[in-house]
């Protein structure tokens, strides 16, 4: 049977008619018992196609239309439903009713003229053409519906739906109903169709005729009863199936669900679907204007509008949308309202801001005041319509006006009430604000810096308290506080420059002694402006520090009045008056028809430079000329491939001298070669004075690698080109950065761009271009300074417009922004003047440096500063010099009613008067002054020309002869500048190859009028060469360039005296500087053999080191080394400080030029603060102090021994012995973090770096790698000279590093590294560590140890620390301690004494923290900590006797005392010796380069 069903393909058809009570009113009642609705919710079950109202009640001619026919059964059509088993069935269903005549409200005659009963019973019904019934307005619009006949005219009834209306049916008696039902199941059940029991309207149905009827159906062979609700659509398709399952026998019985149970599921349906329609239409529906028609048409393809359509039909979704509809456009009012209302507050604040006009007003009052006031329609709109929420206004998004009738709402009059209480609050806070601002500014009990919880109990009352919140009186109150304090340091600044005076003659550096800032605290101690600041002392002496550091390192940026400084607006105003001769250099080198040179060198093994060569030539022209933004170059390439220290393949030749250099590598190897290439070249070049191979510019290029067999990665290679470049400070370029590539792959634009980088380089470092040529910048007649005060009340611009602007005026040869030049007639003839115009500050520095015939000083008569500024400067010109004072004043009324400028006037009339100078005023409200109120200041200077150049010129000679290295002179004879950055190391990075003084190509270019004055003096040609030639390099600068300026290191080497003429008499002494420059970015610690090498280097007796500020914006050092050293004849008694001083002798014997003085000699009014000039030793008093009395001691004692200090000749000029001694002052600054190594970003350490008892055991207490180098080193290394001092290769040391921690066996002698290396890799090794060997806890301890005067107390209190160590640090240091005594015992031959060795180690084994000021001025205390420790090795760990004092034996080099650093021989009566160095080894390395007389006279 199962197969003969699937195999049947055929839809099966049942035929259902549905009877029930049916009749007149008086038989069913006044309605029906929902047999119409019943059939109707099931054939079609849409709710818009559900219909409540089927009448019975028809007219006659309805009655025989065709779709009742003549019948009093409806043809309802026909159906498809799929069962619960998924088989597909069609129905046909028919309704048994009883029409009634709507005439005689009888039932009609029919051709079947049987009762209800019998008919509904009926299993055969027949009506030809019959129509499908739809519902009552159907009948007689049949045309109108769908027409779709009973098929075939006829059915056959398979089974019965029985219809019980459950509900309270008006005029029904529902046991009359279940009567009649019974009689007419008696008749059904005759038929033997199936049959079941339907209780419709159980929506409304009555529990007890629920229970009836089932109780009715219990009765009857248990009928299946299904509850049915065709209103809500429940359990209609369970009816007609379960008959269907019944009728078809094979079908399983279908399960009854009972009608609440299937009401709540039909509910939980219809919600979903509810909740997805709302979520559809508030998708959509954002407009509260849109409309249901075109609305419903872009929902009726979505299945969330379908499902709810279905459900509850087109209206109800209407309805939906119209409530979405009406809540979106009451959300929009909401929102403008709120808008409005917040607009409302502002509207208040920009019509009614004035208390007192509305203070009275109500808010109906107000509104009438709103309307009056002029920009009423600004924030208002009158509507026509009222109110406005009704009105089309509220679609009127672009007028955001407020509409006027809103005011009339109770929120708007809330809102003014807020305003007018605001406004009310506002009042009496502003008062608040002004009472407590007022008792701030008048309550003597303020004073800067006064904490709040001082001050608060003298100025808040309860108004306060009540009124103002804690935050606004603190914020009013720490605004007063910045207020008076900005004023008072702004008045503290000034006083400091009002004592400019005593800072320059303090002769302070950058670590000032606390001697000398007690003087100034005690100087500046009772003035006001000094107490004013009485509450912030770190900032007053922070002030007092930065204005140091203004003085010692003076630069438009430390200007106290930057950015508006003097030099600033000068550059400016010469720069925009003259076009510079860099930029006609620039226009000249575009149209110079001679083509420029570009010399590149090519670095690369194994064949990469030749190719890449030959990719660069097959660029250029057939003449070897490239092109570079239009312009040609001629290219000169250079392939190197081989050792660079072999001439032939050396990067300089005679004939070729590089531009840049192109690095290649495509393997570790070749990129090996190009490091090493580069480090022996710039080795070979220290010490030369062209070593601008130092500062060459590199581009590093990763070009493609063919045939790569080692397996290499483009990754790992890039990676170490990266590193490499950023220690080389080189351009690193990678194919995929820069797109250069290799052989065919080269590209012309990259290749192009590096030339240009070369280009740029070169004329950075003057190569490329013209400059102004030596002759241009010799001749010039006079040089006059013009000195201005930085913060004057004065306009630079009105001061110099006659100047700049005057026909004479031409700009400077020498490209400086600073400086004119003027012909003017001056006598008989004209004269070229070279006019600098400077601050007071930059003319410091040059006060002595160069040349200078006169000085034009301007100061203003109402600034004390200003006329102090002046005193401080003048103190130091010499009396010679012609002087220009000139004194700026508000006019002549104002100095009639101003005291201070009278005085001044006074003031500045009185010194020019005493010095001899010229004086004149200026009125500053008319500073169009003409240039010839200088001319009898011009005609003074011309007179006075060659004794100036003389004098200038005998100075240096004599110092030249002198071998003090005064040629460049000291801080306090220029400007206190910053001396804080030594470079001395022999691995020191020399700089690029343009010098701070001219070459030796200017020595010919002398003025006439200096080479006839140096054929004046005596005829002596060897002493006028040399003072021509140092009036050559002194005075014709080239300057120096825009960039910030590096560091420079001059030394004084054997090599360097080259251009001294042989034939020189014999008493003449040669002295040479040559100038070099470090590169860009300073020094870098690495390269010392540890890194605070860089802070503090340490020297010998033989060797001395003089330290001069250079003028430099970044505080930048000339370093000169004196290698000069003394003869020892044996006797004790000889030493060339005798030659020197009898040669200089000789030399002023003859000369034409008296010594001048100083003008602070002449003038009462000068040098006011002279006395402290001489009361303090010169360096910081933790160096200094502590053993200043001990020199003292030793100096008054006399000579005693070689290395004994010599007394000062009491006549010697105190200042030029304070300048001498300051020039060989120890400079020391902070330590710089320990250096990253460049091997160890790929190289990680189990050894280096870690804590010291990692790798130590109490078997093995010495670490392996120390015991190591220190076995080598003093079986190898104690007779080095120079041992811990002269750093090791860096890359040595990390490799021999590397070496040793992946074989702790490794052999150093095998190896052959230097001594130096090992040297540095074993401080390397201490500087690593994470806390230093000598702790921080320890430390302390031994500074108070020290502290203590007795000597053997002191020692055995240091013993006593020693012993509280860790036994691990004890060990190790007490294995070093002992072997830098080693070391110091062979110091007649190494030079590195207990000292020395203190020195280069104590930074690295106590590290202490240079951040703070007490450990910077204690360094001196922590050498002399270490170098006892050296010295008296056995009695600290051999408990051996104490040994003798180090001053007990001549030869110690403790001897001399480390603060008085200069000798001097038997005393010349009326000479100032010049200083010399120490005479302990027996003979001078610069002896043998001397002329044979002149040794011969420095032996005697």
């Amino acid at each position: 049977m199962m197969m003969a069903r699937k195999q049947d393909v055929r839809i099966p058809t049942y035929n259902i008619s549905v009877v029930g009570l049916s009749g007149t009113e008086k038989e069913k009642g006044q309605c029906g018992i929902g047999k119409s609705c019943l059939c109707n919710r099931f054939v079609r079950p849409s709710a818009d196609e559900f219909h409540l109202d089927h009448t019975s009640v028809l007219s006659t001619s309805d009655f025989g239309g065709r779709v009742v026919n003549n019948d009093h059964f409806l043809y309802w059509g026909e159906v498809n439903r799929s069962l619960e088993d998924c088989v597909e069935c069609k129905m046909h269903i028919v309704e048994q009713t009883e029409f009634i005549d709507d005439q005689t409200f009888q039932p009609h005659r029919s051709t079947a003229l049987q009762p209800y009963i019998k008919r509904a019973a009926a299993t055969k019904l027949a009506s030809a053409e019959k129509l499908m019934y739809f519902c009552t307005d159907q009948l007689g619009l049949e045309q109108d519906f769908e027409q779709k006949q009973m098929p075939d005219g006829k059915l056959l009834i398979d089974g019965f739906l029985l219809g019980i209306d459950v509900s309270r049916g008006m005029n029904r008696n529902f046991d009359d109903q279940l009567k009649f039902v019974s009689n007419l199941y008696n008749q059904l059940a005759k038929t033997k169709k199936p049959i079941v029991v339907v209780l419709t309207k159980c929506d409304e149905g009555v529990e007890r005729y629920i229970r009836d009827a089932h109780t009715f159906a219990l009765s009857k062979k248990n009928l299946q009863v299904v509850e049915t609700s065709a209103r809500s659509n429940v359990n209609v398709d369970l009816a007609f199936s379960t008959l269907v399952q019944l009728i078809d026998k094979s079908r399983g019985k279908t399960k009854i669900i009972p009608y609440f149970e299937a009401l709540k599921q039909q509910s939980q349906q219809i919600a979903t679907a509810k909740d997805k329609y709302e979520w559809l239409v508030s998708r959509i529906v954002k407009n509260h204007n849109e409309n249901w028609l075109s609305i419903s048409r872009k929902m009726q393809t979505s299945p969330e509008y379908q499902d709810y359509v279905y459900l509850e039909g087109t209206q109800k979704a209407k309805k939906l949308f119209l409530q979405h509809i009406h809540r979106l456009k009451h959300e929009h009012i909401e929102r403008r309202r709120k808008l409005y209302l917040a607009a409302l507050p502002l509207a208040f604040e920009a019509l009614i801001t004035n208390l007192d006009e509305i203070d009275h007003l109500s808010c109906i009052k107000a509104k009438k005041l709103l309307e009056t006031k002029p920009e009423f329609l600004k924030w208002f709109v009158v509507l026509e319509e009222t109110p406005w929420d009704a009105t089309s206004h509220i679609d009127n998004m672009e007028n955001e006006r407020i509409p006027f009738d809103l005011m009339d709402t109770v929120p708007a009059e809330q809102l003014y009430e807020t305003h007018l209480e605001k406004l009310r609050n506002e009042r009496k806070r502003a008062e608040m604000r002004r009472a407590f601002k007022e008792n701030l500014e008048t309550s003597p009990f303020i004073t800067p810096g006064k904490p709040w919880e001082e001050a608060r109990s003298f100025i808040m009352n309860e108004d306060f308290y009540q009124w103002l919140e804690e935050s606004v009186y603190m914020d009013i109150y720490g605004k007063h506080q910045k207020q008076i304090i900005d004023k008072a340091k702004e008045e503290f600044q000034e006083l400091l420059l009002e004592y400019s005076e005593l800072f320059y003659e303090l002769e302070l550096d950058a670590k000032p002694s606390k001697e000398k800032m007690g003087v100034i605290q005690d100087v500046l101690g009772e003035e006001q402006r000094f107490k004013a600041l009485q509450k912030l002392q770190a900032e007053r002496d922070a002030l007092i520090l930065k204005h140091i550091h203004f003085v010692y390192h003076p630069t438009k940026e430390t200007c106290p009045s930057c950015p508006a400084c003097v030099d600033a607006k000068i550059e400016h105003l010469v720069s925009s008056r003259f076009i510079r001769p860099s930029d006609r250099n620039q226009k000249n080198s575009l149209s110079d028809p001679n083509i420029d040179r570009i010399n590149l060198v090519i670095l690369g093994k194994d064949g990469l430079a030749r190719e890449l060569a030959n990719e660069i030539r097959a660029l250029c022209t057939n003449d070897d000329k490239y092109v570079i933004d239009g312009k040609m170059y001629e290219l000169s390439l250079r392939p190197i491939e081989g050792n660079v220290r072999l001439p032939v393949n050396s990067f300089q030749t005679p004939t070729f001298q590089p531009h840049g250099c192109l690095c290649l590598y495509n393997s570790k190897e070749s990129l090996s070669y190009v490091v090493e290439s580069i480090e022996k070249s710039r080795e070979s070049t220290l010490g030369r004075r062209d070593n601008h191979l130092v500062h060459l510019p590199l581009t590093l290029i990763l070009v493609n690698k063919r045939g790569d067999t080692s397996g290499e990665t483009l990754h790992s290679l890039i990676q170490q080109g990266q590193q490499i470049s950023s220690k080389l400070q080189c351009v690193f370029l990678d194919p995929a950065s820069a797109g250069i590539g290799y052989g065919r792959n080269i590209n012309e634009k990259q290749i192009s761009q590096v030339l240009k980088g070369l280009l740029d380089s070169k004329r950075n470092l003057n190569l490329v271009g013209s400059t102004a040529s030596i002759k241009d910048l010799a001749d010039v007649d006079l040089r006059i300074v013009m000195c201005l005060m930085c913060g004057d009340p004065f306009s630079a611009d009105d001061i110099l417009f006659p100047i700049l602007h005057s026909q004479t005026c031409k700009s400077s040869h020498c490209g400086s922004n600073n400086s004119v030049l003027l012909e003017l007639p001056i006598g008989l003839h004209k004269k070229r003047i070279e006019l600098s115009i400077l601050s007071y500050h930059a003319s410091f520095s040059i006060r002595k440096s160069r040349l200078v015939h006169g000085y034009i000083v301007f100061y203003s008569a109402k600034r004390k500063a200003s006329l102090a500024m002046l005193r401080a400067f003048l103190s130091e010109v010499q009396d010679i010099i012609p002087i220009q004072l000139v004194a700026l004043t508000d006019g002549a009324i104002d100095v009639l009613d101003n005291d201070l400028s009278r005085e001044q006037l006074t003031e500045g009339e009185e010194i020019a008067q005493e010095i001899d100078g010229r004086f004149t005023s200026i009125p500053c409200s008319q500073p169009q002054h003409k240039l010839e109120i200088f001319h009898p200041f011009f005609k003074d200077v011309v007179e006075k020309k060659n004794i100036i150049e003389a004098t200038h010129m005998y100075d240096n000679a004599a110092e030249a002869c002198s071998t003090t290295e005064e040629v460049f002179n000291s801080p306090r004879a220029g400007s206190p500048l910053c001396n804080s950055n030594l470079q001395d190391s022999e691995e020191d990075i020399e700089p690029p190859s343009y010098s701070l003084f001219r070459e030796d190509t200017s020595l010919p270019s002398l003025s006439k009028d200096c080479s006839k004055l140096s054929m004046e003096l005596e005829g002596n040609d060897g002493l006028s060469f040399i003072m021509s030639n140092f009036e050559s390099k002194l005075n014709n600068k080239v300057p120096p360039p825009v960039k910030p300026k590096p560091p420079v290191h001059f030394e004084i080497t054997k090599g360097d005296l080259s251009y001294l003429d042989q034939g020189h008499r014999d008493g003449q002494r040669k002295s040479v500087s040559s100038s070099t420059w470090l590169p860009p970015d300073g020094f870098d610690p690495s390269d010392y053999a540890e890194p605070m090498d860089a802070v503090v280097k340490p020297r010998n007796e033989e060797e001395n080191i003089y330290s001069v500020p250079h003028d430099s914006t970044q505080g930048k050092i000339i370093t000169i080394r004196n290698i000069n050293k003394a003869q020892s004849n044996g006797s004790g008694n000889g030493s060339d400080s005798e030659m020197d001083t009898s040669s200089l002798e000789r030399g002023r014997k003859v000369s034409i030029v008296s010594k001048p003085v100083l003008y602070r000699t002449r003038c009462t009014r000068l040098g006011r603060f002279a006395s402290y000039r001489t009361s303090f030793s010169v360096g910081s008093d933790d160096e200094l102090g502590p053993i200043r009395k001990k020199e003292e001691d030793q100096a008054s004692q006399g000579y005693k021994g070689d290395n004994a200090v010599i007394p000062y000749e009491t006549d010697e000029d105190p200042r030029r012995r304070n300048i001498l001694r300051s020039l060989r002052r120890n400079t020391k600054k902070p330590k710089p973090k320990p250096r990253p190594s460049i091997t160890k970003t790929t190289w990680e350490s189990n050894y280096f770096g870690v804590p010291l008892t990692t790798v130590v055991t109490p078997e093995k207490p010495i670490p392996v790698f120390i015991e190591r180098c220190i076995e080598y080193i003093e079986a190898t290394g104690l007779s080095t000279e120079g041992i811990y001092r002269v750093s090791g290769n860096k890359s040595e040391m990390e490799s021999l590093q590397r070496q040793f921690d992946q074989d702790h066996n490794l052999d150093l002698a095998e190896k052959d590294f230097t001594v130096n290396t090992v040297a540095g890799a074993m401080k390397s090794f201490f500087s690593e560590l994470p806390d230093p060997l000598v702790p921080y806890s320890m430390q302390i301890d031994l500074v108070e140890a020290h502290k203590i005067n007795d000597r053997e107390q002191k020692l055995h209190a240091l013993k006593e620390v020693l012993k509280k160590f860790p036994k691990e640090n004890h060990e190790v240091f007490k294995y070093v301690i002992s072997h830098l005594n080693k070391v110091s015992h062979n110091n007649k031959v190494n030079l590195m004494t207990s000292e020395n060795l203190s020195i280069c180690f104590w930074p690295t084994l106590m590290r202490p923290d240079f951040s703070t000021m007490d450990a910077l001025t204690a360094t001196r205390t922590y050498q002399t900590i270490i170098e006892l420790f050296i010295q008296q090795c056995p009695f600290f760990f051999y408990n051996r006797p104490i040994s003798e004092p180090p001053g007990a034996t001549p030869g110690s080099p403790s001897a001399v005392a480390t603060t008085v650093p200069f000798l001097t021989s038997t005393p010349v009566t009326g000479q100032p010796s010049p200083p010399q160095s120490p005479p302990p080894t027996p003979q001078s390395p610069m002896q043998p380069l001397l002329p044979s007389q002149l040794q011969a006279e420095h032996t005697l």
